[in-house]
């Protein structure tokens, strides 16, 4: 049997565990901050401990069989639920949230860790996860940045002159583009563009003509 003071150092330290990525995610206001994640890690430890200690009384009794890894192995497909809560799809190709729901399923496993004992293997991960979170993703919006397509939108109020648009855009050798569309709303047609590795000084160009366009109604520029 697993003593008080096991069982105490094992949730103590998931909890410390958990409110350290936990903390990561709450400077960013995130809506599975520091208690969403002392939470899951507690749980998850205690999950652990219950499915491996939690049924030693009937253990030998005859006819029962039992698989320590049943109850844990549950975590890891239930956390999925409050994954998916913090994902939040903002508009077409931006999603929000993938890195805290990663962050949460991680947080479940090092609970199940803690729990089970492999204190080594839950400090060792809690620190990569800091590591990933906090110093790489510095790297990753630098190096993500100069392979980021920049979208424009235009907003037009006839079909002739969304075609017009279209041709301009694509007869300027200054410009790559990637992909094109247009669609129709209720009164209006939106064009909208991809470009790769466009120079700002072509971008400020090709906005100011046209919004100096009278029958341009809106142009939005973004990622």
């Amino acid at each position: 049997m697993i003593t008080w003071t096991e069982i105490l150092i094992r949730l103590t330290l998931a909890a410390l565990f958990g409110a350290i990525i936990g903390l990561e995610r709450e400077r960013k206001n995130w809506a599975a901050g520091l208690r969403t994640h002392m939470l899951v890690c507690v749980g998850s430890a205690l999950t652990m401990m219950v499915s491996a200690y939690g049924f030693m009384d009937i253990l030998g009794t005859k006819n029962v069989v039992l698989d320590p890894s049943r109850i844990a192995a549950q975590v890891i497909s239930g956390i999925g639920f409050i994954g998916a809560g913090t994902i939040l799809f903002l508009r077409q190709g931006i999603v929000r949230g993938l890195t805290t729901a990663a962050g949460l399923w991680t947080v479940a496993a090092i609970g199940l860790a803690t729990g089970g004992g492999m204190y080594f293997a839950a400090s060792v991960t809690t620190t990569l996860v800091i590591i990933i979170l906090l110093i790489l993703q510095p790297l990753e919006k630098r190096f993500s940045e100069r392979f980021k397509q920049k979208g424009l939108k235009i907003i037009i109020s006839s079909e002739s002159k969304s075609l017009q648009v279209v041709n301009k855009v694509f007869q300027n050798n200054d410009l790559k583009v990637s992909s094109c569309s247009v669609d129709k709303t209720d009164n209006d047609y939106a064009v909208s563009f991809s470009f790769k590795n466009i120079h700002n000084k072509h971008l400020s160009q090709l906005i100011n003509d046209f919004q100096s366009d009278a029958d341009i109604k809106e142009v939005i520029w973004g990622n």
